[in-house]
């Protein structure tokens, strides 16, 4: 039999995007121990950690704050939570974003994803670009819908910002805007219960067709363009 040789062992380049996509797999891996330690031990309180993780990533920032708040969560769960929810989506994206658009890696399955995030960060890069720095951390720090970490990273790469330097003022905007949205979400919660204990809970539900809501006007609006044009 002919001998085979080994399978060549595919490395990343040693360039920060590498190194930053090796933090966020660390990071997201010792979640994933930390919510599975936890689920044996806490599954009740470890549920509302994983619901407030899901909310997070999927509809945004407003949802999953909301939801702790709504659990009888503190502050100093829901922020510090939220704060290393949405490092790891930063170092998971913006890396691999970059790896993908400079063909250092191929993820077929995401270009879809990356190619929205880059129409979304070119769409706005305009109004950014003419405060350089200042301009990127006030997008970050906006809540407006796609103005978050992922799409600022982005719009900080298509600027020719030097990646760790984008990935300090994205972060450091991110923990500054987690911290107010706590301030304010945790006083709706505390407004919403007064109505009753299930109220925080419909504060939530109605955050989450807000978004949504807004996610199919974007949707038409951008469809209505393309037809137009």
């Amino acid at each position: 039999m002919a001998r085979r040789d080994p399978p060549a062992k595919v490395k990343l380049p040693t360039r920060a995007e590498a190194h930053m996509l090796r933090i966020g797999l660390l990071l997201g891996a010792l979640m994933v121990i930390v919510l599975g330690i936890g689920w044996l031990f806490f599954p009740e309180l470890t549920l509302v950690f994983i619901a407030m993780t899901g909310l997070n990533w999927l509809i945004g920032r407003a949802a999953g704050m909301s939801f702790g708040y709504a659990s009888n969560l503190s502050h100093a769960a829901v922020i510090p939570a939220n704060m290393v929810i949405e490092t790891i989506q930063v170092l998971l994206v913006y890396p691999l974003f970059v790896l993908s658009v400079e063909n250092l890696l191929d993820l077929p399955r995401l270009k879809p994803i990356f190619s929205k995030l880059r129409t979304a960060a070119q769409a706005r890069s305009g109004a950014v670009s003419n405060f350089g720095i200042a301009g990127l951390f006030i997008f970050v720090f906006m809540p407006f819908w796609m103005t978050g970490p992922a799409v600022g990273s982005i719009i900080g790469f298509l600027l020719g910002i030097r990646p760790w330097v984008n990935m300090v003022v994205v972060l450091s905007s991110t923990y500054v805007a987690i911290c107010l949205w706590g301030l304010l979400l945790n006083e709706l919660n505390v407004w919403a219960s007064t109505f009753g204990h299930l109220a925080p809970f419909a504060l939530v539900v109605a955050i989450i067709l807000l978004v949504l809501g807004g996610r199919v006007h974007q949707r038409v609006r951008a469809r209505a363009k393309g037809l137009s044009q």
